[in-house]
């Protein structure tokens, strides 16, 4: 496949099947931990007392520092890999959120949750940076799969909230329990994720400058607008869904948890097939029809009267908008091929330029006309999606060095 390189072998190790199993591990949790948490949004908001536009500036919050946590990672990466600070950040996310669950003030749940977006942003980077470098390793799509797993951890997230909602349990109950799931995985996979030698290869200072600065932002700039629409319309699915449903359409709890597990269900199985339909098809193509699947299952949500249609409508939106994150940073993957995680990092930013302006612009739509015209908003932006995907066809940049020196990325036999 030309969007990979050549020279890293299609067959994997045992090495490198051990990495993907760690890595996904990662991917697993943070789904799991930030969906339990998501959908107690509409609980939080009860127990605090906001209406919609202050429940929007929370919200606001959290991708605001989460940006700040992927810059911090891309520095402390590139000096000691990824693997250090996502084994620091996986037990962080579960502690984040079990001190949102116990928050009795405003004060102590603003403290939380930018503790919880700090270990979001963290891990959100260096998570993706561990994917990239096990498709690398691979040769052939795989990035698909992980966040496929992240989908999975998500819908266990969102079943865990319902089904502790069903049963009478806390906010700080049933995020503990999340919680406690999620930091005992991550520090199961730890261990077996791959070292900053076996992300790529290691080479001298200057040539790691020189590679960082040979990453073109016209590509990067483009991936990460496309982004940022995708998570325009995540932020009113993953922060909103549960409050449409229950303030709007008036169903429990309970059932309102529901829209996010069926979003992420969906995601699930898109990404599932999702490495295929790309070596298929191409990340133009996937994309494209993906954005506009998306910007319908959005419309049928703003159109919905029930909250099993409006769960139905969640459910295409998953399908559609699925495999826009995951090639995106597989797109930016392919722009490092000396795996320094910059133009990860880097395109990780848009993810929470996204959120940022998808908690203002969704909560502000919702206060000033209705939570309905809140997912149409997103569905138009969706439009922009279909436009950009001619730039995830991205190839390596020319080597910034002599050929003698220039940067590759590092082959099984190499790392191990």
């Amino acid at each position: 496949m030309d969007e990979l390189s050549a020279s890293v072998s299609p067959e994997a190790t045992a090495r490198d099947r051990r990495a993907r199993i760690a890595v996904a591990g990662a991917y697993f949790v943070q789904g799991f931990c930030f969906a339990g948490l998501l959908t107690q949004v509409a609980s939080l908001q009860k127990r605090f007392g906001f209406d919609d536009t202050q429940l929007s500036l929370v919200l606001l919050a959290v991708p605001v520092v989460a940006g700040v946590g992927s810059v911090v990672a891309g520095l402390l990466t590139t000096r000691f890999g990824s693997s250090p600070v996502l084994r620091a950040g996986g037990p962080g996310v579960a502690l984040a959120i079990t001190v949102t669950g116990f928050a009795a003030e405003r004060w102590q749940l603003y403290f939380a949750l930018a503790f919880v977006g700090l270990m979001l942003g963290l891990v959100d980077a260096t998570m993706n940076m561990q994917g990239v470098g096990v498709e690398r390793r691979y040769g052939r799509p795989v990035l698909n799969s992980f966040h496929a797993v992240w989908s999975a951890g998500a819908i266990l997230g969102a079943l865990a909230t319902s089904g502790t909602a069903h049963l009478g349990w806390s906010i700080s109950a049933s995020l503990a329990t999340v919680a406690v799931v999620g930091a005992i995985l991550a520090l199961a996979a730890g261990p077996g994720q791959l070292r900053k030698a076996e992300e790529a290869q290691e080479i001298p200072a200057a040539t790691v400058a020189a590679a960082e600065a040979a990453i073109p932002w016209r590509p990067i700039i483009l991936i990460g607008i496309a982004m940022m629409l995708m998570f325009i319309a995540d932020s009113a699915v993953s922060n909103w869904s549960s409050v449409f449903i229950e303030k709007a359409l008036h169903a429990s709890t309970a059932v309102a948890a529901l829209g996010l597990a069926a979003y992420q269900a969906t995601m699930l199985v898109g990404r599932t097939a999702g490495d295929r339909l790309v070596s298929r098809f191409s990340p133009t193509m996937v994309v494209s029809v993906g954005g506009v699947v998306g910007g319908l299952g959005l419309i049928l949500v703003a159109a919905s009267t029930t909250p099993a249609l409006s769960i139905a409508g969640f459910a295409v939106v998953g399908l559609g908008l699925s495999l826009v994150v995951p090639q995106s940073f597989s797109a930016a993957g392919r722009l490092d091929p000396a795996g320094t995680g910059i133009a990860i990092a880097r395109v990780n930013l848009f993810n929470y330029v996204g959120f940022v302006v998808g908690a203002g612009l969704i909560g502000a739509v919702a206060e000033s006309l209705s939570l309905r015209w809140a997912f149409v908003v997103p569905a138009l932006l969706a439009a922009g999606i279909v436009v950009l995907s001619p730039s995830f066809r991205t190839h390596a940049p020319e080597p910034a060095t002599p050929p003698a020196t220039s940067v590759t990325p590092a082959t099984p036999e190499a790392a191990n």
